[in-house]
């Protein structure tokens, strides 16, 4: 099995989604031994955001392509290899100002990719990366599961990781974290007790 495990947080060890998503990986690793895990920190080492100068990389022939183009489409290219290879993707995404840290929005612009992780046909859109799961960990300072400030959030990723045929999309929640020392203490307990008694029973 190829894991493929991305982190976003800017708070380095300071991150609660980088403590549970190291959790869910090591789950996974005990139940799988011989897991190969490929590992992205999205925020140590950014990727650009999508762009023009993107998009000019892309559509420039080989031939004529500077350094800067080739190394643009070469990073583009292995981001989205190791998303298309992995059978399982676990995702550490905190919640920024009601939505995704831009380090994540841009490796998802790296991955949808038309005529790769989906095609568009006369019946409509089409998902080609059915048979994947994704774990996505998903924390916040304040309560927003199930809530209206969830659609830039949970809501996103769903349609997201929908959008490209994964429909095994499942969520660890540690919300409530700014909201004292005790219920930062309950939601990461909750949050370690589902990863290490229930992940796995309903996967």
């Amino acid at each position: 099995m190829k894991l493929l495990h991305i982190d976003s947080s800017i708070l380095g060890d300071h991150s609660a989604s980088r403590q549970l998503s190291r959790a869910v990986v090591e789950a996974f690793q005990s139940a799988e031994p011989a897991s190969q895990v490929t590992y992205r920190d999205l925020a140590s080492d950014a990727l650009s955001h999508f762009s023009a100068a993107t998009l000019a990389a892309a559509g420039t022939p080989l031939e004529g392509r500077d350094a800067e183009q080739q190394r643009e489409v070469d990073s583009n290219e292995t981001m989205l290899q190791e998303f298309l290879d992995a059978d399982v993707v676990v995702i550490g995404a905190p919640m920024y100002n009601f939505t995704i840290p831009s380090q994540l929005k841009a490796w998802i612009d790296r991955i949808s990719v038309a005529g790769r992780t989906f095609r568009y046909t006369e019946a409509g859109p089409e998902g080609l990366c059915g048979g994947k799961q994704v774990i996505i960990v998903s924390t916040a300072g304040g309560l927003h599961v199930g809530q209206p400030t969830s659609v830039g959030h949970e809501d996103f990723l769903r349609l997201l990781f929908g959008f490209v045929g994964i429909t095994d999309v499942k969520f660890v929640f540690a919300h409530g974290l700014a909201y004292g020392d005790e219920p930062r203490a309950n939601a990461m307990n909750a949050a370690q007790k589902l990863i290490a008694e229930e992940l796995f029973a309903v996967a």
